[in-house]
C-alpha cells in the first residue's frame, strides 16, 4: 500500500478520495463518497491514460474500489482501508 502511495499523483488521488466531504461538513465512517474518474481528473495536470494507470495501481494495492456504471467508472475508499493504514502507526 505504501509503495503505491509513494507516487505523488497516486497520493494526490488517494488524498482527494479520502477528503471526500465538502468544506465545513464531516463524513461518517459509514459514508463513502464515489467519484467518477472525470471528477478526479479535475485539477491534476496528467493525461487521462496516466490517470487510469494510477487508479489501477491504487486499486491493485487494495487502496481504492472501482466499479463501472455504464460509460463511467466510479472510485471510492472503503473506511476499512483508512483504519488498516492507521493501525500501522499505532504503537503496540
Amino acid at each position: 500500500m505504501f509503495k503505491a502511495l509513494s507516487n505523488p499523483h497516486r497520493l494526490a488521488l488517494f488524498y482527494r478520495l479520502m477528503n471526500c466531504c465538502a468544506p465545513g461538513t464531516r463524513c461518517g465512517m459509514d459514508e463513502t463518497a464515489r467519484f467518477c474518474v472525470g471528477e478526479l481528473h479535475e485539477g491534476l495536470d496528467i493525461a487521462p491514460s496516466t490517470l487510469s494507470h494510477h487508479l489501477k495501481e491504487l486499486h491493485r494495492a487494495g487502496l481504492i474500489q472501482m466499479e463501472r456504471r455504464g460509460k463511467h467508472v466510479e472510485c471510492w475508499l472503503e473506511p476499512a482501508v483508512l483504519i488498516q493504514l492507521s493501525q500501522f502507526f499505532k504503537p503496540d
